[in-house]
């Protein structure tokens, strides 16, 4: 039978024991590109298949790899119990692997990705597994640096299915960065400190790009993310047209060292290593952590320079649109300005995000009153004196009694 355009089949597995003990049946489901099998159900099973062919989508639209090329559905299996998912994962690496792990092997029908469904884990590994699982489809043996270095890049990429195609322009949850429809991603800038604190132990770039050839140096991973968000974000030199074509380089059949090679021989023919490394500091140096980006937005609208505050909590916005702070002080901002409509929408959203209810009710109590909305300013500031009257009761009751 067909729903949400899958293909549904029951799996039972089997095996043998001398007592009687319960096995996981799995419903699987056949979309374009996967085979997903998940023992709670084909709603679950369905749901999983539409975001591992959002995530394919949106992979693609960057590497360009061929589709024709995917002889072999990709293999997805599902646990939600952590002790099937702990001994399915076991028999075959002799190991465990919390959230979920990428099992590669040479014959593309063996090749799988299991989850462990709803583990906290889940949320920080299936992201990662299933971008490797992508890239090794085509490419078996990609160079450690893209593999890794696009992994931890994509780790922060999240599915809704609710959520329509989204933009960044206005304060909603529209500002979203775009991406397909389903898919929210929010910048991974987890490394980032890491990478600009390395000084002296940071591996050389030409370490890193020859890792399969020469040995993998340390901080491998933190370094190969740092270099794809510079090939892919400086906007200099063309160094994303560059990466690019690199893309066009791998071979299926060529192996790691193979492949890394002729990556590096390419970068090498558009630009000096010198030239590369010295704008690669510098993009380093540009970049800032959000918690840079929220001091530094801070003591702006201290300092009363709105300007710079307005442009600085913008680019937190882009970093982490899920953290209340820049919608909080974008609210001020606005209110500032006395869009106070705008700043009423950003002050749900700091709220929805997490902001302290009574700091946010008392903001929007302001908000309303200045807009000349008294009755709705009244019901903000008596809920924020509710919620903390050590803090704001007094304030509520003076203005409440000036609106009144």
């Amino acid at each position: 039978m067909k729903r949400y355009g899958f293909i549904f089949s029951v799996v039972l597995l089997v095996s043998i024991s001398p007592q009687l003990i319960a096995v996981p049946v799995m419903v699987s489901v056949t979309s374009k590109y996967y085979v997903v099998q998940s023992d709670s159900g084909g709603a679950d099973a369905a749901l999983l298949a539409q975001e591992l062919e959002t995530r394919f989508k949106l992979y693609n639209s960057i590497f360009h790899f061929n589709e024709e090329h995917i002889r072999v559905p990709l293999k997805v299996r599902a646990y939600t119990s952590k002790e099937d998912y702990d001994a399915y994962i076991f028999e075959r690496l002799d190991k465990t692997s919390p959230g979920a792990v990428y099992m590669h092997y040479n014959q593309p029908e063996r090749r799988e990705l299991v989850i462990h469904r709803g583990s906290a884990e889940e949320a920080r590994m299936f992201p990662h597994q299933a971008f490797v699982q992508y890239l090794r489809a085509f490419i078996p043996h990609p160079p450690s640096w893209i593999r890794e270095g696009f992994a931890i890049y994509f780790s922060t990429l999240q599915f809704e299915p609710s959520s329509p195609v989204v933009h960044t322009e206005t304060p909603s949850d529209e500002s979203r960065p775009e991406s397909p429809g389903g898919l929210i991603y929010e910048e991974n800038l987890a490394w980032l400190e890491t990478v600009k604190n390395l000084g002296d132990k940071a591996p050389t770039l030409e370490s890193v790009f020859l890792a399969d050839m020469q040995g993998f140096p340390d901080h491998l991973q933190s370094v190969s993310w740092a270099l794809v968000s510079f090939f892919k974000d400086s906007k200099k030199a063309n160094y994303e047209r560059i990466l690019y074509e690199c893309f066009m380089l791998l071979s299926d059949s060529a192996s790691a060292p193979a492949n890394a090679e002729v990556v590096f021989k390419h970068i090498l023919s558009w630009t000096a290593l010198e030239t590369l490394e010295q704008d690669y500091k510098e993009y380093l140096h540009t970049r800032k952590t959000f918690g840079e980006l929220i001091v530094e937005g801070q003591q702006a609208y201290k300092d009363k320079d709105f300007k710079t505050a307005e442009a600085v909590f913008q680019q937190a916005l882009q970093q982490r649109y899920t953290h209340y702070a820049p919608h909080y002080y974008l609210g001020l901002l606005a209110y500032d300005q006395k869009k106070y409509d705008i700043a009423e929408t950003y002050y749900h959203a700091a709220l929805r995000y997490g902001a302290d209810p009574a700091l946010v009710s008392y903001a929007q109590g302001v908000n309303a009153a200045s807009a000349g909305r008294n009755s709705e300013a009244i019901a903000f500031l008596e809920q924020a004196g509710t919620i903390a009257p050590a803090q704001y009761k007094e304030q509520t009751d003076m203005l409440i009694k000036r609106l009144r």
